[in-house]
């Protein structure tokens, strides 16, 4: 997210990066109504946990982002970790702001455990992202064919994924294998190393972007029943299928890549060549309009299906809005 392109660009990436970025918008728009369960009614909550559901893999395709572009023969460097720096630093003091004026939140209290975890939610993926610069001068990916790949997904992927539901036969705990995973940011620097590896793979086959949209169109169905599943189960939501780092998300995630690295080619058109320039601002401005609506009464809760794309509509216009003022003064781009 906050990494960019040289100058003979990959506009796969391109609209990979503002693809990813609608999506992190789209979680926080319909968050509301998926954790609420069936109280805001079956057919609002169906419809929100699809729209989630869907745009789970965000997070994990900016992470194979940024393990395509630093886990080969370029490096995160100094300019990326003073930025990476300026960028926690920057969003977090916009945070305490905003808690301070705007929310009943002890910004005092939130200081506390600055160390711990982020002023704000959704700034935790900054931290996150700072593993894999530490790691790319020591990462480099080799060639790896589409067999070693399939491999790799079906063992750490998806049979010894912790997040994998538990198989026994009989009095034999069959999955998930134990390979000794623990741990998200496993799962992060894995995502970052396949980001690489299939960025790089040639991958032939005209039907391959077809396939790979079915598998991400089943996983992301999967997501959404097993999690209406789980609902009817422990009486309210859980937020077990939507782990970033499950088994469905890990295998949806990498499909839909795929699908991008093969299909979409082509320059981004204009809303979409913006929201990729501006992604890092989106996202770091987009959770403040989306939390002020939601606990201000802004939003219109009473007609969920019109309130779900207006809020987002909203968030994505002011928070772009913000990323390109901010970009007239941040001329270097340090957080915009």
């Amino acid at each position: 997210m906050i990494t960019e392109n040289n100058d003979n660009r990959l506009y796969w990436i391109d609209n990979l990066r503002a693809t990813a970025c609608l999506m992190v918008i789209m979680i926080h728009t319909t968050s509301f109504y998926v954790t609420h369960g069936l109280g805001v009614g079956e057919y609002n909550w169906l419809m929100a946990n699809v729209l989630n559901s869907a745009s789970r893999v965000s997070v994990p395709l900016f992470f194979m982002i940024s393990g395509f572009l630093f886990f080969g023969e370029r490096q995160a460097g100094k300019k990326h970790f003073c930025r990476i720096a300026c960028c926690i630093l920057f969003y977090s003091i916009i945070s305490l702001i905003y808690m301070n004026y705007l929310t009943s939140i002890n910004t005092v209290e939130a200081l506390k455990d600055v160390f711990q975890k982020p002023i704000f939610f959704h700034l935790w993926f900054f931290y996150a992202l700072i593993i894999i610069y530490l790691l790319s001068p020591l990462v480099r990916i080799k060639p790896v064919s589409a067999k070693g790949l399939i491999w790799i997904v079906l063992l750490l992927g998806v049979l010894a994924n912790p997040n994998t539901n538990v198989v026994n036969i009989g009095k034999v705990s069959v999955l998930p294998l134990n390979f000794y995973i623990s741990g998200d940011a496993f799962y992060y620097v894995l995502y970052a190393m396949l980001g690489r590896a299939i960025g790089v793979m040639d991958i032939q086959g005209k039907f391959i972007p077809y396939a790979m949209g079915g598998i991400f169109l089943l996983a992301v169905a999967l997501i959404a029943l097993g999690t209406k599943r789980q609902l009817i189960i422990n009486g309210e939501y859980a937020e077990t299928y939507y782990i970033y780092c499950g088994p469905l998300v890990f295998i949806a995630a990498i499909s839909l890549f795929i699908v991008f690295k093969q299909a979409l080619t082509h320059p981004p058109a204009m809303p979409l060549r913006l929201i990729s320039h501006y992604s890092l601002g989106i996202y770091g401005f987009h959770a403040f309009f989306i939390n002020f609506a939601r606990t201000h009464n802004w939003d219109n809760k009473a007609y969920p299906m019109l309130d779900i794309p207006v809020l987002f509509a909203v968030t994505l216009v002011c928070s772009l809005l913000l990323a390109v003022g901010l970009g007239k003064i941040d001329r270097r781009h340090w957080v915009s």
